[in-house]
C-alpha cells in the first residue's frame, strides 16, 4: 500500500469546504517545525560537545522533515510549494508559536525550550494519529516516533543541568523562568483550532495541556527545578505577531533563495 505521506499532496485533499481550514492548520504546524529547526541548526559547531552538535543537527533535520510534509500539504490547496511558503512569505504571514522562534540563549535555554515544545508535539501528534484527515494522520504517525526521542534528549539534559552543580541549577532555573511564559500560547484555543477540533481533524490545544504539564512536571521535579509563578502570557504568533529576533531569523533563512530566485543546483 502506498505511504500517504509520500503521495502527491494534491491527490489527498479533503472535501472542498474544509480546504481553507486544513491548509491553514497544516501550515501553522509546519511553521512551528520549520522555525525551531532553523533555531536548532544555529548550534552547529557551537554546542558544548561534538556529540551534541550531531544530536541537535539530527533533531533539526527531523523537524525540517515534518515542516516539509506539512507545508507541502498545506500549500497544495493553493498551489504553493514548500519553498514558496518557507522563503517567500513575509514576517506577518508566518503563524508559528513564539516559543519556537525564541533566541537560543545559553544551552540551558535551548534545552528548556526543547523540553516544553517536544512534550507538546508528542501529545499533539499522538492525537493527530486518529485525525479524520488521512494525510495529517500519516504525518503524525511518522513524526511521533521522532518526537519521542526529542523528549528523551531534552529531558536528559534538563535533568543533568538542573540537578548538577549550583551554577548549572541556577542557570537552568533562570532559563525556565525566561521561557515558561511562552508555553501558554501552546494551549490557546482560537477559532481555527475550534473548527478543526469540531471536524475531528485535530485536538483542541487546551485539551493537550494536562498530559503535557504532567510530563513536564515529572522532569522538572527530578531536576530539582520549580515551576515559575506569574501571569505574563505573551502571545500572537498564530496571528503573525512575532518577537524582535524573528525578522533577523527570516532574513538569514530566506537570503539565498531571495537573492537567486529560481536557481537550481
Amino acid at each position: 500500500m502506498t505511504d500517504p505521506v509520500s503521495e502527491d499532496p494534491r491527490d489527498v485533499l479533503p472535501p472542498a469546504p474544509a480546504h481553507a481550514d486544513i491548509a491553514a492548520y497544516a501550515i501553522r504546524l509546519g511553521d512551528d517545525a520549520l522555525i525551531l529547526s532553523h533555531r536548532l541548526s544555529e548550534w552547529s559547531a557551537h554546542s558544548p560537545q561534538i556529540e551534541e552538535d550531531l544530536a541537535l543537527a539530527n533533531i533539526a533535520l527531523d523537524l525540517l522533515g515534518q515542516a516539509r510534509t506539512l507545508l507541502s500539504y498545506g500549500g497544495a490547496f493553493s498551489g504553493r510549494s514548500e519553498d514558496d511558503l518557507a522563503y517567500l512569505r513575509e514576517e506577518r504571514q508566518f503563524t508559528n508559536l513564539q516559543l519556537t522562534e525564541l533566541d537560543n540563549g545559553d544551552f540551558a535555554v535551548t534545552m528548556v525550550r526543547q523540553l516544553l515544545f517536544s512534550c507538546y508535539q508528542r501529545e499533539l501528534y499522538r492525537d493527530l494519529e486518529s485525525s479524520t484527515d488521512a494525510q495529517l494522520a500519516a504525518i503524525a504517525a511518522k513524526a511521533v516516533k521522532e518526537v519521542s526521542y526529542h523528549v528523551e534528549h531534552a529531558s536528559t539534559w534538563v535533568l543533568r543541568l538542573g540537578d548538577g552543580t549550583e551554577l548549572s541549577h541556577d542557570r537552568t532555573q533562570a532559563a525556565l523562568e525566561a521561557v515558561w511564559p511562552y508555553s501558554h500560547e501552546l494551549f490557546a484555543d482560537d477559532e481555527l483550532a475550534r473548527r478543526i477540533a469540531d471536524r475531528g481533524v485535530g485536538p483542541l490545544p487546551s485539551g493537550l495541556r494536562p498530559a503535557w504539564l504532567g510530563a513536564v512536571q515529572d522532569v522538572l521535579t527530578e531536576a530539582t527545578l520549580s515551576l515559575p509563578a506569574g501571569d505574563w502570557k505573551p502571545s500572537g504568533g498564530r496571528k503573525g505577531l512575532h518577537t524582535e529576533g524573528f525578522g533577523y531569523l527570516l532574513a538569514e533563512m530566506q537570503h539565498l533563495h531571495r537573492s537567486h530566485p529560481g536557481a537550481t543546483w
